[in-house]
């Protein structure tokens, strides 16, 4: 009688063991591939490691919006003359 109540008990505590460390792996792989991206997850969970996108420096939006339009296409003479005067 003893011997079938300790085997369900170490049957319950190996299921709910196993299913913990399923859980911990799961989201472990999830955290890794997904949700590390999100900042603000990152301060609610608290990591101080960055992710490798912000540890580049990044050059500033306005540098990096007019050399993206100067590649895509060519500017008109109207679109120079705004930009100069922008730039001055």
């Amino acid at each position: 009688m003893w011997q079938s109540v300790g085997l369900t008990l170490l049957v319950i505590v190996a299921t709910l063991v196993c299913a913990l460390l399923f859980m911990m792996f799961g989201w472990y792989v999830v955290w890794q591939l997904f949700l590390s991206k999100f900042k603000f997850l990152r301060e609610l969970v608290g990591d101080a490691s960055t992710p490798q996108a912000e540890t580049q420096p990044a050059e500033p939006k306005s540098e990096h919006s007019a050399s993206a339009t100067t590649r895509n296409r060519p500017r008109t003479a109207r679109q120079r003359v705004a930009f100069s005067e922008t730039s001055s």
